[in-house]
C-alpha cells in the first residue's frame, strides 16, 4: 500500500495574479508534483488569518484541509504566522520574510552577524511632512555618507522605491516626500554603478549565480532593465551568500551582491527571489533544489 504524498500548497498573492507570478506558481507546482508532492495553488484571498482557535479561515473552496507545507511566495506575514501556529512548515519562515521584506529591520539584522554591506544609516520616523525639515540630521548624512547616496524606502521590489541622490537639494525634498514611511540611508558603492551579482543559496549552498548589468541605470535589476549573463562566483561570494541567507535565517533566497574594493557587500536579501531571469541566465532550474529542501524538512501530518 503506496503512502499518501505529502502536500504543499503554493501561497502567492490574490491581488497579484500577473503573468510573472503564474509563471513562478505552475513552475513550483510542477516541480513539486515531479518530486512526489500533492501541490496545489493557493492565495491569501482563499484562507484567512484570524484571532480564532484555528487560526485560518477558509474564504473559498479552494482551501478545505491544512497542507503538510507551504511554499510563500508572498509576504502576508500573518498568514504565514496563521499557518506555522497550526503547525504546518512554512519556507521560508514568516520571521525570515519578514526581516527580509523591511530593509532597515534586513540591514539591522545583517550587521548584527558582521555581515559587510553599505554604509546604512536608518531614516528618523516623521508622522507627516513638518513644516519646517530640521535638516540637521542631513547633514550628518552626508557627512558619513557623501554625496551621491542612495535612498530606498523600507518596502519595495525589483529595485523600485530605489533613489541615486546628487545634491543636498534632492535629498532634502525626497526626504520631505516619505515622510510617513520607513527609509534608509545607503552608501553609494560607485565600481558596482549599474551592475551587481545574484546569488541563489539553498539550504546553505550555493545552487547558480549570474551578473547583471545596466547601462542605462544605476540598479542592474532585470525587472529595470538589466542585461543577465551566468557566472562561477569566487569563494569569497559564494561564502558571503551563504552568510547572509543564515543571518536572516532564509531557507532559499537570492542575494544581491555588489562589488567593492576587489571584495563584494551584500546589497539585499531576497526572500521570494523569482527563479526564471536566472534560468534563462545559466540553464540551471533553481525549483527542483528549493521542492528537495522542502521535502527533507517536511514530515506528512495532514
Amino acid at each position: 500500500m503506496h503512502a499518501a504524498p505529502k502536500t504543499l500548497a503554493i501561497l502567492s498573492n490574490g491581488h497579484l495574479n500577473t503573468e510573472k507570478f503564474q509563471d513562478y506558481n505552475q513552475w513550483m507546482i510542477q516541480a513539486a508534483e515531479t518530486a512526489g508532492f500533492e501541490a496545489s495553488p493557493l492565495t491569501n484571498l482563499d484562507v484567512l488569518a484570524s484571532s480564532a482557535p484555528d487560526r485560518l479561515i477558509p474564504a473559498t473552496n479552494t482551501f478545505n484541509a491544512l497542507p503538510d507545507a507551504v511554499l510563500f511566495a508572498d509576504k502576508d506575514l500573518l498568514l504565514a504566522r496563521a499557518f506555522e501556529k497550526r503547525g504546518v512548515r512554512v519556507f521560508n519562515t514568516s520571521e525570515a520574510v519578514g526581516i527580509c521584506d523591511h530593509k532597515g529591520l534586513m540591514h539591522d539584522v545583517l550587521s548584527s552577524h558582521a555581515v559587510p554591506t553599505p554604509l546604512t544609516i536608518q531614516a528618523p520616523f516623521m508622522y507627516m511632512p513638518p513644516k519646517e525639515l530640521d535638516d540637521r540630521f542631513l547633514k550628518a548624512v552626508v557627512h558619513h555618507l557623501g554625496l551621491p547616496l542612495v535612498v530606498k524606502e523600507a518596502y519595495g521590489s525589483f529595485g523600485e522605491q530605489v533613489y541615486l541622490i546628487q545634491t543636498e537639494e534632492a535629498l532634502t525634498r525626497l526626504t520631505r516626500e516619505l515622510a510617513g514611511k520607513p527609509f534608509l540611508y545607503q552608501q553609494y558603492i560607485t565600481h558596482s554603478h549599474g551592475r551587481d551579482m545574484r546569488v541563489n543559496v539553498v539550504g546553505g549552498r550555493v545552487v547558480a549565480s549570474m551578473i547583471r548589468t545596466s547601462k542605462s541605470d544605476f540598479r542592474a535589476n532585470v525587472t529595470a532593465g538589466g542585461q543577465t549573463v551566468a557566472c562561477e562566483p569566487p569563494a569569497e561570494a559564494s561564502a558571503l551568500a551563504i552568510r547572509a541567507a543564515e543571518a536572516v535565517g532564509a531557507d532559499f533566497a537570492g542575494v544581491d551582491l555588489l562589488f567593492h574594493n576587489g571584495g563584494f557587500l551584500v546589497c539585499e536579501v531576497n526572500t521570494n527571489p523569482h527563479i526564471r531571469s536566472i534560468y534563462e541566465a545559466t540553464g540551471i532550474d533553481i525549483a527542483p533544489h528549493m521542492i528537495s529542501w522542502i521535502d527533507q524538512h517536511t514530515v506528512k501530518t495532514n
